[in-house]
């Protein structure tokens, strides 16, 4: 009977010592996530599974330290119910912190999503195109960072107008790797191209036409950041705006105060009350705010079809986890799929 006590004790140690080393990893030095959607297609797909390093820019600090092992917002035996207590909250600390290196897909927590903590928010993914202090201008789906254009990533896509013959279908859509489109009748599509699909199918007589969608420079999108009808802007034309970065002030007015509004009073914890040009932040009246972190512009490969800063506005800084190293395994779960794995994908380096 010593013997089997001794056994299942030696057991009980060994699956501890192997949770909690799990548990440091996945806190601290890296982990793996899924791939849910297609806003970075073609440069990761969805059923890709990612390897991500927690490490590459500093280790984030617990900042709700209550939390069930192994678990994001809720528990993994009961979805209704929530995998931490948030009445403590740490503030945000990282450790041998480095910097976001310009087109680095990056692993970040959602920014609007105020109803969980920072480090329970959901995962999202894209890449880093703006950086603390640049300024940024996107015209008729060209981006430009401090006046200079930056090139499209290799598998950028975007929209296209397809008018085609009876022989293409959803179904048949595959064949030639497109992954996402609408039929709106009479042979009429709107599909999602990398520029090297577009250059593949244009040679076929199936696709007649091929036109890319042309978004108004002068329509006025209310869905966009910063949601003010005095800035006009819209997914293809944005911005003329600069990234706040740790440490630069502004000179807040009527304006630009919806761009930094949720900055000063969210992400920085300010008490702010406005009126015309009269700020009143933490009791004081003001003309300028000094930004206390620095923050991040991030886009979708998959230009049309990403939830990004175009629409969420600035990634603050204690919401980055890591970076995207490389693909893991990828799943092709598509009802329309030609073949379920991706073997081609296995292992590969993501850029």
């Amino acid at each position: 009977m010593k013997k089997f006590t001794h056994y299942i004790k030696q057991w009980l140690k060994a699956i501890l010592l192997a949770l909690l080393t799990v548990v440091i990893v996945k806190a601290f030095f890296f982990w793996v996530y899924v791939i849910p959607s297609t806003s970075m297609e073609k440069t990761l797909l969805p059923g890709d599974l990612i390897f991500v390093n927690k490490m590459s820019y500093g280790i984030r600090m617990p900042i709700t330290p209550l939390t069930f092992p192994l678990s994001h917002q809720k528990m993994p035996f009961n979805n209704q119910w929530q995998s931490y207590l948030d009445f403590i909250q740490l503030p945000y600390y990282r450790l041998f912190s480095s910097t976001i290196e310009r087109n680095d897909v990056v692993v970040f927590n959602y920014p609007i999503e105020d109803v969980v903590p920072v480090d329970h928010r959901s995962f999202y993914i894209k890449r880093c195109i703006g950086l603390p202090g640049d300024t940024l201008k996107i015209i008729d789906k060209k981006v430009f960072i401090n006046h200079k254009f930056l090139l499209f990533p290799k598998n950028v896509e975007f929209n296209y107008h397809v008018q085609t013959d009876k022989s293409i279908s959803y179904d048949s859509l595959a064949v030639y790797d497109i992954s996402e489109g609408s039929y709106f009748g009479n042979e009429s599509w709107e599909l999602t191209l990398s520029n090297s699909v577009k250059n593949r199918i244009s040679q076929l007589k199936q696709f007649k036409s091929i036109k890319p969608l042309e978004v108004d420079p002068n329509s006025c999108a209310d869905y966009i950041f910063p949601f003010c009808k005095n800035y006009c802007w819209n997914i293809d034309y944005y911005g003329e705006l600069v990234i706040p970065k740790k440490g630069a002030t502004v000179v807040l007015d009527s304006n630009n105060i919806h761009l930094y509004q949720r900055i000063i009073e969210i992400y920085e914890k300010n008490e702010l009350k406005w009126d015309s040009n009269i700020f009143i932040i933490n009791g004081d009246t003001t003309s300028t705010y000094t930004f206390k972190m620095d923050y991040y512009f991030m886009m979708g490969d998959n230009r049309h079809n990403s939830s990004d800063s175009r629409f969420f506005g600035f990634v603050p800084e204690d919401h980055i986890i890591g970076k995207t190293k490389f693909v893991i395994v990828s799943v092709n779960k598509a009802p329309h799929a030609l073949k379920k794995y991706r073997w081609n994908r296995f292992f590969t380096k993501v850029k």
